[in-house]
């Protein structure tokens, strides 16, 4: 069989986490319309099953990343040590542009080679000069190149956040497969110029159109992507479908229902730590055809970081009315998760300026959470206490 590591890349709001959603057929990553959503590598595994005289089976392991944006906090800058993190290993990069926006990006020469794109042919003489009728077309469109704001020797990598994006693509040593996203919200003919634009700048390996939402082209990619990883063994269990830990998924949904339910700085100044997590014991029959018990409850404890008093009153509500709505909403979604049901508690903290502060913005990634909590499970246990 084959399998390998694919890491997904592109601006916020690119629809990174819909599409690895769609692809594992689970709610392995939390969506929202506010850009800076993903904050943490988030590992989605997908078991693709042979056919015959196509290809082999393949375990493809996805790996999520936060949006490049400009770094502008500790946070940020985590979460772009983040990008850097994934690309470290990685069979294949998947560069993911929404079809609906501008892009930002200096003109330079064309590729060598076109690529032909699934569904969407691509001119074989692409020129650097473009004709009066072909430069109206890309203004309509609103696909236009932006003209450069300083020469290119004097311009930064952070330029525009597009020509970051492709500096982090023209250093990997692996094929890199050109995702147009969004399609379903844009004319076909609209995707010509952007893949114009794009084949510009980088020679793709493909270039796939797609459209998570309704699964549009998505068949291909998982084809394209499975001719091109290396044969190996499966990473993860066949039925396991995310690294992350249950605790870390509860974090994030209530995160995520902090995104829907408040606006303006609070849902980026804000962050989940789950304190307690209680599962259920199994329930044991007393006696053959007891009636079984209620669905089990499990029990959780959460703390709401924020960095003001103000933004804490929010988060709070009047006599605690948008702390019952964040709960509510996130109780539901967790529900769905574990399967049972839940007492969730929140309490929201005032940590001035946590998104500064190396030390802090370190304690929530979830891997050092295991690490804290295994290293405590262990100074709990006595040389005198049975194992």
């Amino acid at each position: 069989m084959k399998s390998g590591f694919v890491a997904i890349l592109g601006r916020p709001n690119a629809g990174k986490s819909t599409l690895l959603n769609a692809l594992t057929g689970e709610k392995v990553a939390i969506v929202s319309a506010k850009p800076q959503t993903t904050r943490n590598r988030i590992e989605g595994v997908v078991e693709v099953p042979a056919r015959k005289g196509r290809h082999p089976a393949a375990q493809i392991v996805f790996v999520d990343t936060p949006g490049v944006h400009k770094p502008g906090t500790q946070l940020d800058r985590r979460m772009l040590q983040e990008v850097y993190e994934a690309l470290e290993a990685r069979d294949l990069v998947l560069v993911l542009m929404d079809a609906t926006r501008r892009v930002q990006l200096e003109p330079t020469e064309p590729p060598a080679e076109s690529v032909e794109t699934p569904g969407v042919p691509i001119s074989k003489d692409c020129h650097p000069e473009r004709s009066a009728a072909e430069s109206k077309n890309l203004r309509l469109s609103g696909l236009e190149i932006s003209k450069p704001s300083a020469s290119k020797h004097n311009r930064t990598n952070w330029a525009s956040e597009d020509e970051f994006l492709f500096g982090l693509i023209r250093k990997v040593e692996c094929p890199v497969f050109l995702l147009l996203t969004k399609i379903d919200l844009v004319p076909r003919d609209r995707l010509l110029p952007l893949i114009d634009t794009l084949t510009r700048q980088f020679n793709f390996a493909e270039i796939i159109p797609i459209s998570a939402r309704k699964r549009d082209g998505l068949d291909i990619l998982i084809r394209k992507i499975v001719g091109v990883l290396p044969t190996g063994e499966r990473y993860y269990p066949k039925d396991q479908y995310t690294d992350q830990p249950q605790r870390f998924m509860v974090a994030e949904l209530i995160r995520e229902s902090i995104l829907v339910e408040t606006g303006e700085e609070v849902p980026y100044a804000s962050a989940v730590v789950i304190e307690q997590f209680e599962e259920p014991k199994p329930f044991v029959p007393r006696k053959k055809g007891a009636v079984p018990a209620r669905t089990p409850l499990t029990r959780i404890a959460a703390a709401i970081y924020c960095e003001r008093d103000g933004q804490k009153a929010i988060l709070i509500g009047k006599g605690g009315s948008k702390l019952k709505e964040i709960g509510t909403a996130a109780r539901r979604q967790i529900e769905s998760l574990l399967g049972t049901r839940v007492y969730l508690e929140l309490r929201v903290i005032v940590e001035p300026n946590w998104r500064e502060s190396k030390t802090f913005v370190e304690s929530l990634d979830w891997r050092n959470q295991l690490e804290r909590l295994a290293e405590h499970s262990v100074r709990e246990i006595s040389p005198g206490d049975d194992e």
